[in-house]
């Protein structure tokens, strides 16, 4: 059996565990990516990711999980120009889907539904707005907000919808989702939200930070989890230690990527990049 068989009686990916996968279920996830780790990854070797012999039989993975409500679709270039300017929301890109007004119109499954109901949220802020979309397609996406300004959730929610689309994983598999941070503080503020926010889906995450004990966060990597909130310098400690791995990481989040640079870890978010 291969390593990413799944074990007789276990689902094969997540969504099998729940009645309600969202976004439609099945594969018809609004012409979502079918393509693989290993071919995306061949495609971005010239800016340094590893040569794709390195990266074969990685797990195939989906990425497009957005499907645009009839309320968004009717909006005219004009109103979407004047929400965006009420909103104070300046965007660049190509091809930049329209904001969302409301949580209905993200197609959200019930399951992430239930947690934003019970914190009491009523709209999207401007950066949920604008990022939901853009990261349920699977686009890369760089947001800036003020603080409170509710960027955690905007990557998180579609964070936990990605990890319900894949693959379950299987011993030995590191995480799906990577959130890096510069600061201890910080990783533990994420951890709490991912927590809260991932527990109607069952989604383990771990907090790896230095400055404590390493033995509880090598028994949960061991253990398997999701999400892993982690400062870049123990993180790779752990990767050198061979005490987890990113070969299945498909959803990488840099949280105040400025100020990481700023503290000197562009070497180490360099090293962690060029493994996922």
């Amino acid at each position: 059996m291969s390593r990413y068989d799944s074990r007789p009686g276990d689902p094969a990916s997540y969504r099998d565990r729940k009645s309600d996968s969202g976004f439609g279920g099945g594969s018809s996830y609004g012409g979502g990516s079918g393509r693989s780790s290993s071919e995306r990854r061949d495609q971005s070797h010239a800016g340094g990711s590893p040569r794709k012999s390195d990266l074969d039989g990685l797990t195939p993975f989906e990425k497009n999980f957005y499907v645009e409500s009839p309320t968004v679709a009717a909006m005219s270039d004009r109103e979407v120009e004047e929400y965006r300017l009420r909103r104070e929301i300046t965007v660049e890109g190509r091809d930049v889907p329209k904001p969302v007004l409301s949580f209905d119109d993200v197609g959200f499954p019930e399951y992430v539904m239930q947690e934003v109901s019970k914190a009491g949220f009523t709209e999207p802020t401007p950066i949920q707005s604008q990022g939901w979309p853009m990261a349920l397609k699977g686009r890369d996406l760089i947001g800036i907000a003020e603080t409170g300004s509710g960027k955690t959730l905007a990557y998180l929610l579609p964070a936990i919808v990605h990890v319900n689309a894949q693959p379950i994983l299987a011993p030995g598999d590191g995480p799906i989702v990577l959130v890096l941070a510069p600061t201890r503080e910080l990783a533990v503020q994420i951890q709490q939200e991912a927590t809260k926010f991932g527990a109607s889906s069952r989604i383990k995450n771990t907090c790896i930070y230095g400055g404590v004990p390493k033995g509880p966060q090598v028994r949960d990597l061991q253990k398997g989890v999701e999400i892993v909130i982690a400062t870049p310098g123990r993180l790779i400690d752990m990767l050198e230690s061979h005490h987890t791995n990113l070969r299945r990481v498909t959803y990488l989040v840099l949280d105040e990527a400025d100020r990481m640079l700023d503290m000197g870890f562009e070497p180490q978010m360099r090293k962690i990049i060029n493994q996922v």
